[in-house]
């Protein structure tokens, strides 16, 4: 492309009511052509360092990209840049659907929030049309009758919606932004951000789809989609069994976190809560995003308890409200996913909550009395609805739930802070760093806390060297293989670089890693080259493109700079570092010196300082010396 387009940006301005609409030029638009990246780069250029997180200084940016919308499997995902209630970091959050498609055919690339509103509002789009309507008979209601209301309202039902519930009205730090009821901007708390300046949800108006720059070689790309899912069978799985269907290999390989990380075996009961336990008993339908082929997200219904609206339980749900907390209750998991989507919480933080909550109570750090007269030992599941709800209400100790792990250990005592399973306060996926070293690092330096999609995953270094996984590394420089998972070498930080720099680049682009990615996904990384030319007439490289994806980490890295962060924050909590007590891994530690060797090889691979900031070097390098002029 020798003109690049310029990004079309929508910002609203809650206080004043003021809506203006304006572009960034195209040769800055390709350095941050989307995602969190276009909102750290509009962030940055305005909001000064150590504003609250619930303030009304404090930014939402929802970020499509050009790619957005483009009739195509894993391209509808929006993201979303604040600073984190949670975290007090950079918050990124992905959530896909049909919302994010539309709302980038809508014409905008980015729709930015400032201020806060005097009463509860939400923001129609409908093209060159944007209006701030009233919320007052929306506001308290839960994400699937506020959908409904606002279609009801406008007497509109070609709209997508994405909306908090009460949890984000009440400001719980790990409130979501749901769409659809059942997809979820989950992570970092932005739902809480969102009620923060009374915005109860954006309506936007359904579009037809983007027409490809070149439409041949597009559909080249995008046709044989059928032949795709045939020759892999890793989507064929998950196409038939949804996320899920990984918790039994998971926990037979004894590395699926259980009972607050003491462990990483689930036994049997893991085969009660598994994706063939849903698909055997309360399975309804596969449901999908816009344009995507692959249909892995499961509905799930039970008669007067589980509602279809809601989806149904995904990996990282079924193992933070199940083995996490003990429960092979697969009705009380559902019910438990059922009411987080309703109330708008992330599942990961508010189950990974509740298990440490378990956990203080069976130390006798918590009483009976505290927890509201609830028994809250490990494997108790009947009362998951009322607690999500106290949660979402911060009602009695649903008001401690709601800070989080983090600031609820502080309140309780240090022998409590033992027990939080946290990274920059942020609670840890279902993804252990035992097996996994280098997701071990990534959640340790992770700019936003630790988080399970911010690099490929290390088993599929063990994979042949003629697999299409390992062939797909080789595009990315990663040629170099192992017998098993756990090395910590050189060439292991080298993979997580690579990995996490393309995986940077994914949410830039706003791809879905279950359809795009580095090894097993549906598209590699040459497709990735060849949807930016056919798709937008974008002739970029590979390197270009991942040159994108480490602007973007940069960037990340030195708003928390500026906000405070250093290397002691890159750390991860002391059980990681202590021999597992039972299953196939029982006494496998994660070795605490070879961790740390592995993160000063990190820094110093990224070109960062001693303490893992960036240089000036760097972000000179990177096209990033306009951040230090704000210095």
């Amino acid at each position: 492309m020798s003109v690049f387009p310029d990004a079309k940006v929508l910002e609203v301005d809650l206080t004043s009511g003021v809506i203006r609409k304006r572009s960034i030029p195209g040769d800055t638009y390709r350095l941050y052509p989307g995602g969190s990246a276009l909102g750290l780069y509009l962030i940055l250029q305005e909001m000064e360092p150590g504003v609250d997180p619930l303030s009304p200084e404090n930014m939402l940016v929802f970020s499509t990209s050009m790619l957005t919308g483009l009739p195509i499997s894993g391209q509808s995902r929006v993201m979303i840049t604040t600073k984190s209630p949670l975290t007090d970091t950079i918050g990124d959050s992905q959530a896909g659907g049909f919302f994010p498609a539309h709302l980038r055919n809508s014409g905008y690339d980015a729709v930015v929030l400032k201020g806060k509103a005097e009463k509860p509002v939400y923001l129609y789009i409908d093209g060159d049309e944007v209006a701030i309507k009233d919320a007052s008979s929306i506001w308290g209601k839960v994400t699937g009758e506020t959908e409904a209301i606002i279609r009801e309202e406008l007497g509109e039902n070609q709209l997508e919606i994405a909306e908090i519930g009460p949890a984000g009205e009440n400001l719980v730090k790990y409130a979501a932004v749901m769409n659809m009821a059942n997809r979820a901007n989950g992570r970092n708390g932005t739902g809480a951000v969102m009620g923060s300046k009374n915005l109860k949800a954006i309506a936007v108006k359904k579009v037809k789809p983007r027409k490809a720059y070149d439409p041949v070689a597009f559909k080249a790309l995008s046709g044989n989609v059928k032949e795709r899912i045939g020759d892999n069978p890793n989507i064929q799985g998950l196409s038939a069994n949804g996320t899920n269907g990984e918790l039994a290999p998971t926990s037979e390989e004894g590395f699926l976190p259980t009972r607050n990380f003491l462990s990483g075996y689930f036994g049997e009961k893991v085969d009660k809560i598994d994706g063939t336990a849903v698909m055997n008993s309360i399975f309804k339908e596969s449901d999908t995003c816009f344009a995507c082929a692959i249909r892995c997200k499961r509905v799930v219904e039970i008669e007067g308890k589980v509602d279809p609206l809601y989806g149904g339980p995904e990996y990282e749900t079924a193992a933070t409200f199940g083995s996490y907390c003990d429960v092979d209750n697969l009705e009380d998991v559902s019910i438990a996913n059922q009411y987080c989507n309703m109330y708008g919480l992330d599942t990961i933080s508010c189950g990974a909550t509740i298990a440490f909550a378990m956990e203080c109570y069976e130390k006798g750090l918590l009483t009976k009395e505290e927890t509201d007269g609830v028994d809250l030992s490990f494997g108790k599941s009947e009362n998951f609805a009322d607690i999500i709800e106290k949660i979402s209400l911060r009602e009695g100790f649903g008001n401690l739930l709601a800070e989080g792990t983090h600031r609820m250990a502080e309140k309780i005592g240090p022998e409590a802070m033992k027990l939080s399973m946290c990274v920059k306060k942020q609670e840890l996926p279902a993804h252990m760093p035992h097996y996994k070293p280098a997701i071990g690092l990534l959640y340790a330096v992770n700019s936003f806390g630790a988080d399970h999609q911010s690099c490929e995953h290390d088993p599929f270094l063990t994979m042949p060297e003629d697999s299409f996984e390992r062939k797909r590394l080789a595009m990315i420089g990663i040629d170099k293989g192992y017998e098993d998972s756990f090395a910590m070498d050189d060439n292991k930080v080298k993979f997580t670089i690579a990995g996490q720099k393309f995986f940077s680049t994914m949410d830039t682009l706003g791809l879905c890693q279950f359809a795009w990615g580095p090894t097993w996904q549906l598209y590699g990384p040459d497709d990735m080259v060849d949807l930016c030319k056919a798709g937008v007439g974008w002739d970029a490289s590979i390197e270009e493109l991942l040159e994108v994806g480490e602007r973007r980490i940069n960037m990340m890295r030195y708003f928390n700079m500026r906000e405070g962060f250093c290397k002691k924050d890159d750390y991860l909590p002391e059980r990681m570092f202590e021999p597992l007590t039972d299953g196939p891994q029982k006494g496998f530690r994660f070795d605490k010196d070879s961790f740390l060797e592995f993160r000063e090889k990190y820094y110093q691979m990224m070109d960062w300082n001693e303490d893992g900031n960036p240089t000036d070097e760097t972000l000179e390098k990177l096209s990033l010396d306009w951040l230090l002029e704000k210095r």
